[in-house]
């Protein structure tokens, strides 16, 4: 089938370059569900987006920074779960504080149903997503083919362009 056939699937290209907990979920849900809807996909996976491949993905999360993000408590009566908790800059400045509300973030996604991201990328393979990994970002940081999942390709930004060339839907996350 060729892009100018009516009956070919539409085509999503994502290009995934954070890798913190919070921004590591847009894409994986974006190309699932893309993907779930017979839509072909690929990310590519760029900088700080680039461990988001590796065997164990280690995404943390840090409210500094990220002045918009609430602090729900995962546990204790609905109305304390309820509760938007400011947190005092001095706060995130603590040693063990980002493990911690990453912690709680896993646990509210658990709490809520949220797949975790390896459940995530899991489907996206079982999915046919293509999973891009940018050679220019593994030279720089140093990482090599075998640090990554077995089904993600290693491709220049030209690989992902000639995908991305024929996307309906091109989105930067």
């Amino acid at each position: 089938m060729t892009r100018s056939d009516p009956d070919a699937p539409k085509r999503l290209a994502l290009i995934a370059s954070k890798g913190t907990l919070d921004w590591a979920y847009p894409p994986f849900i974006l190309a699932t569900a893309g993907a779930a809807m017979g839509w072909e996909v690929g990310i590519f996976f760029t900088f700080y987006g680039l461990p988001l491949l590796c065997h164990d993905i280690k995404a943390a999360v840090s409210p500094l920074g990220n002045p918009a993000m609430p602090m729900k408590m995962p546990f204790g009566s609905p109305g304390f779960q309820g509760i938007d908790w400011p947190i005092p800059t001095v706060l995130m400045s603590i040693p063990g504080f980002n493990a911690m509300t990453t912690g709680l973030m896993k646990k509210q996604f658990h709490n809520k149903g949220v797949a975790s991201l390896e459940e995530l990328r899991e489907t996206a393979v079982d999915l046919d997503v293509q999973l891009i990994g940018c050679q220019m970002t593994m030279d720089v940081f140093g990482f090599k083919k075998e640090d990554f999942i077995e089904s993600c390709v290693i491709g220049g930004a030209a690989t992902f362009l000639e995908f991305a060339s024929e996307a309906e839907v091109s989105l930067f996350v």
